[in-house]
């Protein structure tokens, strides 16, 4: 993308009261005083001081009057891109706003691309590539957790914590290579071969641990998936139905109703979850049924947390059912046992005698009539075990950098393995390097225009 031109793009979503366009690059002061009238004081743009908001009229080449817009104004290097940029608020309608664009472009500006404007910021120096993704993780933060990580990630603290692991590596890479350069003394060693052990050490510890928190941060992100599995008909589809508040799964008395997984996600007290609806597990001779149930499976693996819904009116014979198909799948996971149908069945149902995981939590609801809804999305919350993030924790939640982060830790593998053998510096100094490489990868030191693209081209346009 060039950056010596001036783009515009509406920065506001449709539909709202008030909308944004956004103007920024050389020409964005001139461009926009040649369609916008400042009401008295008659100051031209250019001459106005920056962080200021300017009221008037916004005309069109008849000179008819479009909009009264609030013009603000930001001087290069102190903006959002770098560059000199003014933003218009107008009113939303989307006649006044692709009015004002079209005078934009005809005056000299061009239509920004997505994630524009945060690939000049980021050209600019404003920020580093690791922040500019942290940008469309907050556009898209959907829960407090997710909005959490993205602030942090935005305020830097991921690319201090990178800095300083690249600072500490360059340090010895520059005195072994110091040392290749009098390779005719071989006496000489400039690069402590016991401290590098140390740092190499330290680093990997530090690598693996942000490694290790992309497993919460991907699941934090993408909602903790929640498979709901059962026999037909014991409520599953009800269940997330009113879990959603939302018509999303077919209800039927027939068996075999949901021959497919569903999933949808909720937010519940500021944690997101991925609830995954799933066909009744029995046996069918149905080719396609039989398809869903072994979907139904694959789902018990990618859940952390298993629902198995059971009504109530037939416990004992749903558990026994199912009691030596479903207590194997769940190792490592969090299993509830929700007893369905409660409103249909007042006597209480004993699982006491039947060797469940330690862990095994049990509800009695009725997803039918939402009685105890509330206490089963307390008890979801509950058994999630998130660790409750501070405005310091560093996590891991694009997939681009944990596989930085992966390539440097086994370069740093590979820096421990030779130091232990004895090997020649010259390895050494190129797995070092290797390890830096994927380091800076992630902030954008060493990333190429393809990369760039391919990341910018997910933002949305205006931002």
């Amino acid at each position: 993308m060039p950056q010596n031109d001036t783009i515009c793009a509406i920065a506001s979503t449709q539909g709202g009261a008030i909308g944004l366009i956004r103007i920024s690059g050389p020409q964005a002061i001139s461009i926009t005083s040649h369609i916008f009238i400042p009401i008295a004081p008659a100051t031209p743009l250019k001459e106005r001081e920056p962080y200021t908001l300017t009221f008037g009229y916004i005309k069109n080449d008849q000179s008819e009057i479009v909009d009264e817009v609030l013009i603000s104004l930001f001087h290069a290097p102190h903006s959002y891109t770098g560059e000199d940029t003014t933003e218009i608020s107008c009113h939303g309608s989307s006649y006044i706003l692709q009015q004002i664009m079209q005078l934009l472009i005809t005056h000299g500006c061009r239509a920004a691309s997505p994630g524009e404007y945060t690939q000049r910021a980021f050209l600019n120096g404003k920020m580093d590539l690791s922040q500019a993704e942290a940008v469309a993780d907050l556009i898209a933060s959907s829960s407090a957790a997710t909005h959490r990580m993205a602030i942090n990630q935005m305020k830097g603290g991921f690319s201090q914590k990178l800095k300083s692991l690249r600072e500490q590596l360059l340090h010895f890479t520059s005195l072994i290579e110091l040392e290749l350069d009098f390779s005719d003394h071989e006496e000489l060693e400039f690069a402590d071969r016991s401290e590098l052990k140390s740092l190499c050490n330290g680093i990997e510890n530090e690598i693996k641990k942000l490694c290790q928190s992309f497993s919460l941060g991907n699941t934090i992100k993408n909602g903790i998936p929640v498979a709901i599995i059962g026999e037909t008909n014991a409520g599953k589809s009800t269940l997330l139905n009113t879990l959603l508040n939302d018509e999303r799964a077919i209800v039927s008395d027939i068996q075999g109703t949901t021959r497919d997984t569903i999933e949808d996600t909720i937010n519940i007290d500021g944690l997101m979850f991925r609830f995954i609806d799933t066909a009744g597990i029995r046996e069918t001779h149905d080719k396609i049924e039989a398809i869903g149930i072994k979907r139904s499976f694959k789902a018990i693996e990618r859940a952390n947390i298993i629902l198995w819904i059971i009504d109530q009116t037939e416990a004992e014979k749903q558990i026994a059912n199912l009691y030596s198909t479903i207590i194997p799948l769940c190792k490592d996971k969090q299993l509830i046992l929700v007893l369905n149908k409660s409103d249909l069945n007042t006597s209480p149902t004993s699982i006491k005698s039947l060797d469940f995981p330690e862990s095994t939590q049990v509800i009695s609801l009725s997803a039918k009539q939402k009685k105890g809804i509330k206490q089963l999305q307390s008890l979801l919350i509950e058994t999630a075990h998130l660790p409750v993030l501070s405005s310091n924790d560093i996590i891991v939640t694009n997939v681009r950098h944990y596989e930085a982060l992966t390539r440097a830790l086994e370069a740093i593998h590979r820096v421990q393995e030779n130091l232990s053998t004895n090997l020649s510096g010259d390895f050494i100094s190129q797995d070092l390097r290797e390890c830096i490489f994927h380091l800076s990868d992630i902030v954008g030191e060493v990333t190429t225009d393809e990369v760039l693209g391919n990341i910018f081209s997910h933002f949305c346009i205006g931002k």
